[in-house]
């Protein structure tokens, strides 16, 4: 008894300040406090991303006895799908068991109703306002602007756990995910009184809060000002409706996105508020891909949009001059080979010039200086342009295309006979064709080049990055590139009149689009085949499935001796470049430039 007595008044007396600021202490709840998104805007200024308030369901692991049977009970009463179950608890064992895990972004009202009935029976579970990403314009920037995603278990373990405490979203793909350091911003945190149960109470004792820290304020994420013009957006996006495809629209000056817009797309505030895992695998599994970014990871054969290029490359080399001329019967041979390599107009052009093979496309011309020209020397030339090469745009996600030489193929196959490079290689990737691969985004730039008679400009999207509290602007400046450099500087005058004509000559392919514009421009069109016809069979698009018909592409830039505007795009399956693709240039350089109906 004597011990008894003797511990009750070393705990009660002598030691009494320790335990009761022990006690004090397990009363505090340090809770983080995320920070608010930074906004996107376009060049004009327009809201592209935005924040809105939302009710969202989350589940707090410390305070949950029995996660799986508190989430299946949840399921019972479709506030969570079966399904999703897993991966729920997947998130809660990955992250610090105080931290919420959130389990429904964007409550109705009937389920915050159906939920407050029931809170009793689920302890550790509650709805709380939170502020929600929201795209107002959705599809017409979903590829450009990217969208933000629940975080997954792979992202927990790559972020900084302080930094991103409180926080349930981060950038998934291009703007959101590349500049997600300064639209994320820096959490900060609160004080909180609870209970025995760990509930927040109301404090009345002053006390105590006099001795904690002072609450430290979260940095809201910095404003990102975008070069895209939703105007050009939705312009595309009219374009492309009930088509694949893809196109990029650079300022060949800079090297500003002007457009970007891959068909068909998604709406990103799918991801945004959450989707079920069924209605991601519906988008997952779709034929036409929403998903994909063709503008910037989609790999084409280029076609007869590289013809301008190697042109140069032939002058240059010495493979033709701008006299030669060659006739064209509708098909090529190779010295000492029957197989016919053909044209794309059965009966040919006749007598053709450089300047005429350009304008009119003619593929003979082109199929017989790429003997002298060589594979190497193409691929030495199509690289300066930026063919081959990722363009190390700011918003991640780029395919490198490919443009063959010896040396690839040297190393890309193991079987001796396929190493060797064969003379009908060459004359196929003079079209553009055989291995050759190309992104819109590069051949958007390859056009810029042109445009800007060599100077090249890295192509980027975002044009600054605003501080959310102060306002400083941080102006992300053009980046030259290696120039395209040519020992006469005629040869580029001639090669762009040879592109006007194609638009606004008298024989070009694309002449019904061009003419009677109110500016000068210039363009080449493009046709990629995607199946093999055998030597003897007719080639009929009309017999072919759809998904087996010709790509069309158009390149294309203005005003031709001013370029403000380039225009690189692809029609999957569209069959023709200069009746299916060149139109939508022409309209998104109309807009940009102030002409037609649909000039913002």
């Amino acid at each position: 008894l004597g011990m008894v007595v003797a511990r009750l008044v070393q705990v009660q007396i002598v030691d009494h300040e320790l335990f009761a600021e022990k006690s004090q202490g397990n009363r505090v709840r340090i809770e983080p406090v995320p920070p608010i998104r930074g906004l996107i805007y376009d060049r004009k200024g327009r809201v592209l991303a935005e924040n809105l308030p939302a009710y969202q369901l989350e589940l707090i692991p410390e305070q949950v006895d029995d996660i799986d049977d508190t989430l299946r009970r949840l399921a019972a009463i479709n506030l969570v799908e079966f399904e999703d179950i897993e991966r729920y608890k997947e998130l809660s064992r990955s992250g610090p068991r105080f931290k919420p895990v959130t389990l429904k972004l964007r409550l109705t009202d009937e389920e915050i109703a159906n939920f407050a009935i029931q809170r009793p029976r689920f302890p550790g579970v509650d709805f709380r306002p939170r502020l929600v990403r929201h795209y107002p314009d959705g599809p017409l920037v979903a590829h450009a602007v990217g969208y933000v995603g629940a975080l997954s278990t792979d992202d927990l373990q790559r972020l900084d756990h302080a930094a991103y405490a409180g926080t349930s979203h981060t950038g998934k793909t291009s703007v959101e995910s590349s500049f997600e350091s300064d639209l994320h911003g820096d959490a900060g945190y609160r004080h909180l009184i609870t209970n025995a149960r760990g509930r927040q109470v109301p404090s009345d004792t002053s006390e105590l809060l006099d001795t904690l820290p002072d609450d430290e304020s979260p940095v809201p994420g910095a404003n990102v000002y975008l070069s895209i013009d939703i105007d050009l957006q939705r312009i595309a996006a009219q374009a492309f409706e009930g088509r694949r495809g893809a196109l990029v629209a650079l300022d060949p000056t800079t090297g500003e996105i002007l457009a970007l817009y891959s068909a068909p797309s998604f709406d990103p505030n799918l991801f945004a508020v959450g989707m079920t895992t069924a209605q991601y695998r519906a988008l997952r599994d779709n034929p036409d891909r929403p998903l994909f970014n063709r503008a910037t990871s989609g790999a084409y054969p280029p076609g007869s949009t590289i013809k301008p290029m190697l042109a140069l490359a032939a002058l240059e080399t010495g493979a033709t001059n701008l006299t030669r001329k060659t006739l064209c019967r509708g098909y090529f041979t190779l010295p000492g080979d029957d197989h016919r390599y053909r044209d794309w107009k059965p009966e040919g052009h006749g007598p053709v010039d450089l300047h005429d093979a350009i304008s009119q496309s003619c593929d003979v011309y082109f199929y017989e200086i790429s003997r002298d020209i060589g594979i190497d020397a193409m691929h030495d030339y199509l690289d300066r342009f930026g063919l081959g090469t990722r363009m190390g745009v700011d918003v991640g996600g780029e395919h490198a295309g490919l443009v063959p030489s010896r040396e690839w193929k040297r190393t890309a196959f193991r079987n001796r006979d396929d190493q060797r490079w064969y003379h009908g290689e060459t004359v196929i990737a003079s079209i553009g064709q055989g291995y050759m691969l190309a992104t819109p985004l590069q051949l958007a730039a390859a056009a810029s080049a042109l445009a800007t008679r060599g100077e090249r400009y890295r192509p980027h999207m975002v044009a600054a990055v605003e501080d959310a509290l102060t306002g400083e602007r941080r102006i992300v400046r053009p980046e030259r590139l290696p120039d395209v450099e040519i020992s006469n500087e005629f040869y580029w005058e001639n090669i762009i009149g040879a592109m006007h004509d194609v638009l606004q000559g008298p024989r070009g392919t694309a002449r019904a689009v061009g003419v009677g514009a109110g500016y000068e421009m210039g363009g080449k069109s493009g046709t990629a085949q995607v199946v093999s016809i055998a030597q003897d069979e007719e080639y009929d698009e009309a017999e072919l499935e759809e998904r087996l018909r010709d790509h069309a592409l158009f390149i294309a830039f203005a005003p031709l001796d001013a370029p403000r505007i380039a225009v690189a795009l692809i029609v999957e399956n569209g069959e023709s470049g200069s009746g299916v693709a060149a139109p939508i240039a022409k309209a998104i350089m109309d807009a940009h430039l102030g002409y037609g109906d649909d000039a913002p």
